[in-house]
């Protein structure tokens, strides 16, 4: 998925379903102060935003720069001021530009003389296996021929040796008749001839001994250089086997000396090949024999060995930096500063503030200007959060205001690292996605717009990071997705800023080693915003009565200490939560509703029943109904009503959430408990009383009716779950028949009227709950008796 479908993908699921965090007002004297209370501190907000983000009107120079001069100013007096923003803005181009220094890499360089060494050995092999040359006295073959000799193919060298048989004779042939076929044979032996004419047989035998030995070692090097992985010794093997040993040694040493002076002045990155050659030339001496070889090998082998030495680059640009001169602007008394009806530049601005010519005051449409844009902004909050999110409580408008007034504020203190992850993070999680990422686009609007000392590529990439922690927030469910996220996040700052810094940067050299670490730095910001988000995120909801994902997931363990009384307590009234919250969870989930809260919400709902568990029937365990032993509607009606009042309490006891306790008394919302309602109404006959009489209101539960769509479904699978559980034998279809009879009544009743749940959702949600239902009520397979009985061992 891309990042353009994941946010319309979040957005449109934040959107889809208001998110339930506390009860609504349900008075109207109540309404009004809430009215009234939220309106303050959004007037408050916006004066504070305001004179956080206006503090550069507050003594604003009428006559500033790119103004037109309204007349001629003479300067009163001589005058030298030093212009402060020209003077940094060159500090921070030399610090930009960054003065390159280097350092040799000791393992590169390293590396590249032990390559060279490595060669020169295996050279030194291959020619040892070759033996000297040249093999034979000079005087009685020459060069060319001993050269010649040692190469012959198999065919001439078989000739050859035929013919030098016959000069080891007492009585040597004619010359005439020992030319052989080849040409290329005749120099050497007509060499040999002659020395065979003025010389013993033995004589002559030795020096073919020493010709056959040198041919036998040569082609064993030949074999030896096929097999070997130096490519650079083939292409000189002719020269290299050749070279007498004093020309060898002369070569190596001349090798290795060119090598260090180069590698010890240094090869940069990016240095052209065709410099290094010549700087290969000016090493080498072109008088050895072997220098072609010596080139080469230098060539092939050496490389860049040199790398930024980043806290001498640091420390020389921050040096050169500090070593520019401050700018200063001079004028002399009675001199012209600017013409009427002239632009002021920088230096006219100088002089004008220097001599307090500037007329500085307060920019009111400046500052009317900057209210404009942030009551503007706190409108389209103010509708985002309409559209998305249930009615909010004033601590909920406080914390929202809380949370976008730490951005200015950080940038007020010139803090270049912005908190908009840390701000997207935390608004997504406690309220909504789309929330969070309308806060984020607008908060990083105005302090672009109002900012004048953060760097536009800062900004950019903390609004990534603030976007990024808006579209996923809301939807951590785990340590390890925070884990993720915040990875995700560093990344993407990274990423971000080095990207941008590409794209400013003039010079390519100082990407690596200035502009890299800095966006490393903004990376790891970003992160431990998200971590600083995380770790007052518990607090605010404590302090806020707030649930996030997280918490409802914690809250929906079975080990908590209230959830565990419930199931020890009062069993019957546990199962009978599970069921129901089975019922309301696939609900929620099909409706596209806040799943956690419902799961754990319910898990809550009937905790008040502890308070008396033998007052409700499915504790009763076949039991006597203690109602029936009461046999007082009235008072039965207060041990029904109870739960209610009871549950309230050991949710606040317990610092259960406002969102979880709204789940208790809404899910029974003015409901008629209408088994003992009618049960008085038989009473107040039998006594000759008239059942009109009866103040129905006395038996209905005190309410308020659900306020969400959550606890309507609460409401709904709650009324369901008891008839449903009775049904043994009953078809899909009687069962789809009942729950819609149950939603009928709740819906005539008025009991749905607040919650957002629409009559046609009805019969879809029936069919839910029918569904979950027959999940629970499948057919099972009857066990054989015989099974079932005890097998006998023989």
């Amino acid at each position: 998925m891309n990042l353009w479908s994941s946010l319309k993908y979040y957005w449109n699921s934040a959107v889809a379903v208001p998110t339930p965090r506390a009860s609504t007002v349900t008075t109207q004297a109540q309404r009004r102060k809430a009215t009234y209370s939220s309106s303050a501190i959004a007037a408050i907000t916006v004066i504070v935003f305001t004179g956080i983000i206006g503090e550069r009107f507050y003594n604003q120079p009428k006559l500033a720069v790119e103004t037109i001069a309204p007349t001629t100013v003479i300067a009163p007096t001589d005058g030298e001021f030093e212009d402060k923003k020209t003077t940094e803005e060159k500090r921070q181009e030399i610090r930009t530009g960054a003065i390159l220094s280097l350092k040799r890499d000791a393992e590169v360089t390293s590396a590249i003389k032990q390559d060279i060494r490595t060669l020169l050995n295996d050279i030194t092999r291959i020619r040892d296996m070759a033996g000297e040359f040249p093999f034979a006295d000079l005087n009685i073959l020459s060069i060319p021929s001993q050269v010649a000799l040692r190469q012959l193919p198999d065919d001439q060298w078989q000739e050859f040796v035929a013919i030098a048989d016959q000069l080891t004779q007492a009585e040597l042939p004619p010359l005439g008749q020992l030319m052989p076929s080849d040409i290329d044979l005749a120099p050497p032996l007509r060499e040999l001839y002659d020395y065979a004419r003025t010389n013993e047989p033995e004589a002559v035998q030795t020096v073919i001994t020493q010709i056959i030995v040198a041919r036998e070692g040569f082609q064993q090097a030949v074999q030896a250089a096929r097999q070997t992985e130096q490519t650079l010794f083939r292409r000189h093997q002719s020269l290299l086997l050749r070279l007498s040993s004093e020309q060898w040694t002369e070569t190596q040493t001349q090798l290795l000396a060119a090598s260090d002076r180069i590698l010890t002045q240094g090869i940069p990155k990016g240095t052209a090949d065709s410099l290094l050659k010549e700087t290969i030339q000016v090493q080498t001496k072109n008088d050895v024999i072997s220098s072609a070889f010596i080139t080469d090998a230098l060539t092939s082998y050496l490389r860049p060995n040199l790398i930024e030495d980043k806290e001498e680059t640091k420390r020389r640009s921050e040096q050169a930096a500090l070593a520019i001169e401050p700018v200063t602007v001079t004028v002399r008394a009675g001199d012209v500063i600017v013409e009427r009806g002239e632009t002021i530049t920088q230096a006219d601005f100088v002089l004008l503030d220097g001599f307090g010519l500037s007329d500085r005051q307060i920019n009111w449409w400046g500052l009317a200007g900057s209210a404009a844009m942030v009551s503007g902004s706190a409108v389209i909050m103010v509708m985002v959060i309409r559209r998305v999110h249930r009615p909010m409580r004033c601590r909920d408008h406080l914390l929202l205001s809380l949370i976008s007034l730490s951005t200015p504020l950080l940038v007020f203190f010139n803090v270049p690292y912005s908190n908009l992850s840390a701000v997207g993070l935390l608004t997504s999680s406690l309220y909504s996605p789309a929330i969070a990422f309308t806060q984020v686009s607008l908060l990083s609007g105005i302090v672009a717009v109002s900012s004048e000392t953060l760097q536009w590529q800062h900004l950019v990439t903390g609004t990534i990071g603030g976007l990024i922690a808006s579209i996923l927030g809301g939807r951590l469910r785990s340590r390890e997705e925070q884990a993720t996220m915040s990875g995700i996040v560093g990344v993407s700052q990274t990423v971000v800023s080095f990207s941008l810094s590409l794209i400013a940067s003039a010079s390519a050299e100082t990407l690596w080693y200035v502009f890299l670490p800095e966006a490393v730095l903004y990376g790891f910001s970003g992160t431990a915003w998200i971590v600083v988000a995380l770790g007052i995120s518990p607090y605010l909801e404590r302090l806020f009565d707030l649930v996030t994902p997280i918490r409802l997931a914690e809250l929906s363990n079975p080990n908590r200490p209230l959830l565990k009384r419930l199931a020890l307590e009062a069993p019957g009234t546990f199962q009978h939560t599970m069921f129901v919250a089975s019922l309301a969870e696939a609900a929620a989930r099909e409706l596209s509703c806040n799943v956690e809260l419902v799961r754990a919400g319910t898990l809550y709902h009937d905790i008040g029943k502890m308070h008396d568990p033998l007052g409700f029937i499915e504790n009763q365990m076949g039991g006597p109904n203690k109602h029936d032993i009461i046999d007082d509607p009235w008072k039965s009606r207060e041990i029904i009503r109870k739960h209610v009042t009871e549950g309230l309490v050991m949710a606040r006891k317990y610092g259960l959430p406002q969102a979880i306790r709204d789940f208790i008394p809404e899910h029974q919302g003015k409901l008629l408990i209408s088994y003992f309602f009618y049960q008085a109404k038989n009473r107040y006959q039998a006594e000759g009383k008239s059942p009109e009489d009866l103040n129905e209101a006395e038996f209905r539960y005190a309410g308020p009716i659900p306020q969400s769509r959550e606890t309507g479904l609460v409401m709904l699978a709650d009324g369901c779950e008891a008839a449903l559980r009775s049904l043994k034998d009953a078809t899909p279809e009687q069962a789809l028949i009942m729950v819609n009879k149950i939603f009928r009544a709740r819906w005539q009743d008025g009991q749905l009227d607040d919650c957002g749940i629409r009559r046609e959702e009805l019969p879809y949600i029936a069919e839910i709950f029918v569904q979950v239902w027959q999940q629970y009520n499948h057919q099972r397979l009857a066990y054989p008796k015989a099974a079932l009985e005890p097998t006998s061992k023989s």
